[in-house]
Order: structure tokens, then sequence, then C-alpha cells
């Protein structure tokens, strides 16, 4: 049985998370963190566990293998702090990192098993892959915008997973997505400029997730999409990279590496 810690016990991630570690084989639930004056601090964590929600860090770590983290940037980076001092491996599914934090990640990477990821799913990360030959298979003939929607309540855009696929269509065309990237579009923009990765946001409703990368060119266009209809494929997917994590040397991996990709 692998150990597992959830933080972010009570947000939707987290709550899916522990209901599919309850219900796995091979996983056990031995912890659940929360921030510091949640109401539901010492609730059970879900049903079927006999876990308890607590803000304290270093009791949540204590005993578990590998800790999951769907949160906010600030906890993810001090949660990989932690865990590296304790030998506890950190799986970090949050998303809207600045460069700082993910110099901090990287450090802790270097004492502990990471895996990061954008988005967890099997999909998304096939969609990753085509993404990067179609890119690396056309010219700048065809221009490249990555079109992403979700749920009214997320904070961060663009979405981690519209970040996975421009970074990985600016790879096919052999340059560094901050050189072309196109974040916004508002006024009088000009006409577009050849080669440049375009992104769009959508937020509303209860959208779970959904990605398109267009490349366009005069008289054909090409859509690579994938579409998330329940959150389950994020938390199935979470969890194998959890699995996956155990005894793995020091390093920061992605879902790639997980998948065998």
């Amino acid at each position: 049985m692998t150990n597992i810690l959830v933080t972010g016990a009570t947000g939707r991630m987290g709550q899916m998370l522990i209901g599919h570690i309850v219900a796995h084989p091979t996983a056990r639930l031995t912890g659940a963190l929360e921030r510091a004056g949640s109401p539901r601090l010492g609730e059970m964590a879900g049903p079927g566990t006999d876990v308890r929600i607590t803000d304290d860090m270093a009791a949540a770590l204590h005993g578990a293998d590998v800790v999951i983290d769907f949160t906010a940037p600030a906890a993810s980076v001090a949660l990989a702090r932690h865990a590296a001092d304790v030998g506890v491996a950190h799986i970090i599914g949050t998303t809207g990192f600045s460069e700082d934090d993910l110099a901090a990640i990287a450090a802790a990477g270097q004492r502990n098993t990471i895996v990061r990821a954008g988005n967890m799913s099997l999909g998304v990360n096939l969609l990753v892959q085509l993404t990067r030959k179609v890119a690396a298979a056309l010219d700048e003939e065809y221009d490249i915008e990555v079109i992403e929607a979700h749920h009214r309540h997320k904070v961060d855009a663009p979405s981690g997973t519209a970040l996975m696929l421009g970074e990985a269509a600016a790879e096919g065309r052999g340059v560094a997505l901050a050189d072309v990237s196109d974040r916004g579009r508002d006024g009088i923009t000009g006409a577009r400029e050849r080669g440049r990765i375009g992104f769009a946001a959508i937020r509303g409703g209860d959208i779970i997730g959904e990605h398109d990368v267009l490349f366009a060119a005069d008289g054909e266009r090409i859509t690579l999409r994938h579409v998330a209809s329940d959150r389950a494929v994020f938390a199935r997917g979470a969890i194998r990279a959890a699995l996956w994590s155990v005894g793995k040397p020091h390093g920061e991996y992605s879902m790639i590496d997980v998948l065998g990709l």
C-alpha cells in the first residue's frame, strides 16, 4: 500500500482525490491537510476513512509516502520545501506559478521526487505530444492558437494546460514560447505577426476543461481538441503519478514520464 496525503482536502479536487484513494486497492489515505482557519478542521476527510482534516503540515506529512497537491502557488512552494525536508514525494497539479515559484520547486526537486503537471489526464498528455509533432511538421504558414475554457472560479489564465500546449507547439517549432507568445488582444492590435502562438481564455459556468490547438493557414484549418467532462480523469492521473513516484530518484518529472510517452 502507498500512503498518500491530500492537501487542499476540502476543495473540489481534494474531495475527488480522497474518494478515489479510499476506493483504490493499493493506495491508503493517511492525511488530509487544509489551510489554517478552515471551518472543516477536525472533521473526517470523507466517507470510508477515519482520517481527520488538519492544518498541521508536519503531522500530516508524518507517515505519508507521497503528497498530492492541487492548491495555490504559495502553498505548493511551501509544501515542496517541507516535503523535501522529510522525503515525501510531491505530486503537484497546481497551476499559475511565477518563474520564482518554479525555481523554488526545481530546487526542492534536487532533494526530492516531484511530479509537476499542468494537467494529469492521459488524454491531455497525448494532446501535448500530438501538438509538438504537428507544430514540427507545419511551417509558419500555419498560425497557432491555443483556446481554453474553464469554470467561472478558475483564478489563473491561460490555464496550466494551455501553457503546456503552447510550450509543446513552441518546442515543435524550435523556438522559446516566451519569445512568440501572444496572451491577449484588445483594441487596434494590427495584423497577426507571423510565427506567433496566440492564447485565448474563456471563463464561465461549470466548464471543467476544454482545450483546442488550432493550426490555421490559407485554405485549411487543423484543430486538435480535448474535452474533460469529469474531474475524475485528473484524480486518476494524480493517483497514478503518486504510485509511480515512490522510490524514483530525486528530480522533477512530468506526466509524460509517468505515462511512458
